[in-house]
């Protein structure tokens, strides 16, 4: 099992989340998960700073600390030729700690480039082109691919690491583990549903298996979940509310039934390490190995030292 932090790229700036990673790494986290988005979710969240340039300064602030996107859409805002040079140039300023975390992306951050976002089985089809042609260009040499929905004309990318980065495909449903598994390293996941793995798995897939588990580190319960419902409410719609709607606005008026009691259901919420243990240990019998905490409580140091003190040597006495 690897424990990873995940960097709240919708709620700090590029510097802080730097800051925070080379923290993470001081406090004995095995990697870190950014997310790749071009808005918040909402508004108050106040930031979404270019993946990229921080996972850059993230490698270069970091001496063994693993990196990943989670995750990146290469099908409308990226061309997959972009993600692969972008991939394999974080590949080797950090060692070959980077994974690229892969899917089929949400529209509050594709539609920005004016073009249509296709119903989920078109964007399912526009990710596995997208595959093929970051494992193309990955291969080496100039190369061309003519899909039906993306293409490659003659291209070559120059730097590359002797080992690509691990593909990490997110899955929500069956449709997209069996892309995880056929044309993936790995799979990512939100939630700690067994299904997946078994998906996965059924369908040939192996390799890690990254889940997020929502948590917000406070004094109370009470207090985490007052802090997560102001800024992470938007998590409770589900995946086809969150894949869907175009602006932080939108995710804010989907969001003003979300209660304090609804954030206690979904997150960790609080300081007793007992529940995050659990959470944890739910996440490594529904066969995931590469866990990431996603605190959104008021506090991120605090969080990282209540790890450091507390929560990491338990998760690692347990295995």
């Amino acid at each position: 099992m690897q424990l990873g932090f995940k960097l709240a790229a919708e709620a700090f700036g590029p510097k802080e989340l730097v800051r925070q990673a080379v923290r993470a790494e001081s406090v004995g986290f095995d990697f870190v998960e950014m997310s790749d988005h071009f808005h918040p979710w909402l508004d108050n969240q106040g930031h979404s700073p270019f993946a990229w340039s921080v996972l850059g300064t993230i490698a270069a602030s970091t001496e063994r600390l693993g990196l990943a996107t989670g995750v990146t859409c290469p099908i409308i805002r990226y061309h997959p030729a972009i993600i692969a040079q972008a991939a394999a140039t974080t590949a080797l300023l950090s060692d070959g700690r980077f994974t690229l975390g892969i899917g089929a992306g949400e529209r509050l951050n594709e539609h920005i480039v004016g073009h249509d976002f296709p119903p989920v089985l078109i964007r399912h089809r526009m990710l596995r082109e997208a595959l093929e042609i970051i494992r193309l260009l990955w291969r080496g040499g100039y190369r061309s691919y003519y899909g039906q929905y993306l293409s490659l004309s003659d291209a070559r990318v120059f730097d590359l690491p002797a080992t690509p980065p691990v593909l990490a495909v997110a899955a929500g449903g069956p449709g997209a583990a069996t892309i995880a598994a056929e044309l993936g390293d790995g799979l990512f996941a939100t939630e700690s549903d067994p299904e997946l793995v078994r998906t996965f798995q059924r369908k040939g897939g192996s390799g890690p298996r990254y889940v997020e588990i929502g948590v917000a580190f406070a004094e109370s319960d009470r207090a985490g979940a007052q802090a997560a419902l102001s800024t992470n409410r938007w998590s409770t719609g589900g995946w086809k509310v969150m894949s869907e709607l175009p602006n932080p606005a939108n995710f804010a008026a989907a969001s003003t039934t979300v209660r304090e009691a609804d954030m206690l259901e979904s997150f960790v919420c609080g300081s007793d390490p007992q529940p995050y243990v659990e959470a944890v240990r739910a996440a490594v019998d529904a066969g995931f190995d590469h866990i990431v905490l996603m605190n959104a409580g008021p506090d991120t140091d605090a969080f990282l030292d209540f790890f450091d003190s507390e929560l990491g040597p338990l998760l690692r006495a347990r295995g």
